[in-house]
Parts: structure tokens; sequence; C-alpha cells
């Protein structure tokens, strides 16, 4: 449960290869929940190198509450980091997708208990962006009453638009410092350009890794085998002790 009081549902995977102390908090993009199978690809590929932590976030999936699109499911997150520890991981990292990458800055950025480490993956740099025609599509169902409709048989179940906008994930990624974080890009993402990556990247005030990946698209669905083994190799490094700095 989220500690706002909205019940959360999601999958707890052991380590492929035994008992480990590296737990990966995961988020998806939004129209996504943990049972779709671009995501349970990706949370399967992550258990080869540590357990696996994923929530639907609220308004998806079979979690409870409505969506506020990347606000308050920092809270979620949370949630989600949360059991980690009680399941008795002591290094906690967080990888957020599209929608999931900006609530892990955010969360890195404003939480009191913070990851280890954070990798952010094809994730907007601000909101309200209508720079490509899928952008164009998911602010159709956000704003018009037949599209919050077509969101719910997409399986999101919309909370109210926001009264004050969050911060963006531009306006907070430079507070993650010390934490270890790991910015990547798809070149052909067809949702944001990788000008978002690289704008978080400048943000941060040089500390994070930038990947700007060659043809590959958007999120879940454009995770290699092999790309999803650098991601958690790199977050496995920078949340060891001897890993910082």
């Amino acid at each position: 449960m989220s500690h706002d009081g909205v019940l959360l549902h999601g999958v707890h995977i052991t380590a492929v290869q035994g008992v480990t102390d590296l737990a990966f908090v995961i988020g998806h993009g939004f129209t996504n929940h943990v049972r779709k199978p671009a995501v349970s690809r990706v949370l399967n590929r992550f258990a080869r190198h540590g357990g696996v932590v994923a929530l639907d976030f609220r308004g998806h999936g079979r979690s409870a509450g409505r969506s506020t699109v990347g606000a308050d499911e920092v809270h979620d997150l949370a949630a989600g980091v949360g059991l980690a520890r009680a399941l008795g991981y002591r290094r906690i990292v967080t990888v957020g997708f599209s929608m999931g990458a900006s609530i892990a800055i955010r969360h890195a950025a404003l939480a009191a208990d913070r990851p280890d480490a954070v990798a952010a993956v094809s994730g907007p740099s601000r909101w309200w962006v209508r720079e490509s025609v899928a952008m164009r599509r998911v602010h159709w169902l956000l704003e018009q009453p037949h599209g919050r409709l077509a969101a719910r048989l997409l399986g999101v179940r919309l909370g109210d638009p926001w009264a004050t906008p969050p911060e963006s994930p531009l306006e907070v990624v430079h507070r993650i410092t010390p934490t270890p974080l790991l910015v990547v890009h798809g070149e052909d993402d067809h949702y944001f350009s990788p000008d978002h990556g690289v704008a978080l990247h400048r943000a941060s005030r040089g500390h994070s890794e930038l990947w700007l990946e060659p043809a590959t698209r958007h999120a879940e669905s454009a995770m290699t085998p092999v790309l999803v083994d650098r991601i958690a190799a790199w977050l496995d490094h920078a949340s060891a002790p001897e890993g910082h700095g």
C-alpha cells in the first residue's frame, strides 16, 4: 500500500541465480502493467541480475486508485522501495520507463528513502510534450472526454487533471546527486526525442551517465536482452560500495 493509502498490486521475482542483496524496483510506462508481455519480459530479464519488485502504478493493472500520470505515483515507487527493504534487500536500485522514468527521477530527487542508484529509460524531461504523433494521442486521452473513456478501455483509470503541476524531471534532476543516475534514451524514440535525455543529463550538472542508443525506440517494448543486461550491470556496479565515485 502506498503511504497515501492506495492499495497496490504487483510482483516480487526472486533472483534467478539465488540469494542476492540487490533488488531492482521497476516502474512501468503509461498504460502498462506488470502482466503485459513486454513488461514481463523486462522484469524477468532483470531477475537474472537480482531480485525484482514491480508494482502496478495507481489506476493501472490490478492496483486501486486513479492515475495522476506521474505526480502521486512517486508514493507508489516509494512503496516498492519500502517493500524491497522489508524483504531484506540491502542494495535497492530503481528503474523507470517512460512515465516511470519521470517518477524514478522525481522519487530519487525528492523522497526521504532514496535508492542506491537510478536508471531513467525513455523519459520526458518536461510536461505537456506534444512534439510527436504518439504524444499528441496521449494528450487526447488525457484531455478530451472521449479520450478519457478510451483510456479506460486501455486499462487506465484516470484521475482529475493537475490543479498544480508537480516539479518536472528537468527541474529536480540535479537534486539526485550524489545518487548515481543513468539516463538511457533511444535515438529512434517515437514518443520523446533524444533531446529529452540530453536535457536531463545536462540538468544533472554532469552527475549522470547518458546512453543514446542507436536504432532504439521507446521504453519497455524497445528493450533487448543485451540492453537490459547492460543497464542491470551498470546499476549493480553503481550501487556497490566501491561503485560510488
